[in-house]
């Protein structure tokens, strides 16, 4: 019997850096291991995504040919899939109304600080590169494992919840 798939879908303003990189990391097969289909998407989406972001996937050898900025409205429109879960992961996307996604998915906020923001050396916005990937990889990895076929209504909220919790141990 084959696994069912779980669609999930990373927003956050710009769909340029965060919930490009979370795609990127759900879809990979040693994270995801086939059981979800990441997308992303922003709500005031920037038409680009940010060439550190490319860089940092490529340099870990993840996949970056197909990765776009696109507007949310495109994941409850018609067509769309039909998604289960819907996470945020910046403080600007959290507060906004977001649109009325078909299927009542289950959704978390993950804030992650922004990287795109940050004003200085290439090496500094590196850093800040890394650090999202790295806290957005930890938590992936946490949602990725949990028994989602196993926890049901509330239990499965708080666990979502909870993994929006979790920092990095530098911080």
């Amino acid at each position: 019997m084959t696994e069912r798939v779980y669609h999930v879908l990373f927003l956050c303003t710009g769909n340029s850096a965060r919930s490009i990189l979370a795609e990127s990391i759900l879809n990979l097969p040693l994270v995801g291991r086939g059981m979800f289909r990441a997308h992303s998407a922003g709500s005031h989406p920037s038409g680009k995504v940010n060439p550190f972001a490319i860089e940092l996937l490529r340099k870990n050898r993840i996949p970056t040919d197909n990765l776009r900025s696109k507007r949310w409205d495109e994941f409850a429109a018609p067509g769309a899939p039909q998604l289960d879960f819907v996470f945020t992961v910046c403080d600007n996307a959290a507060g906004e109304v977001c649109p009325v996604w078909p299927g009542q998915p289950m959704t978390a906020h993950w804030g992650v600080a922004d990287p795109a923001a940050v004003v200085g050396s290439d090496e500094e916005k590196r850093k800040a590169f890394f650090t999202a990937y790295s806290q957005l990889h930890r938590r992936i990895a946490l949602f990725a494992s949990l028994p989602i076929s196993k926890l049901q209504g509330m239990g499965l909220q708080t666990e979502l919840d909870n993994i929006g919790k979790v920092r990095e141990r530098s911080e």
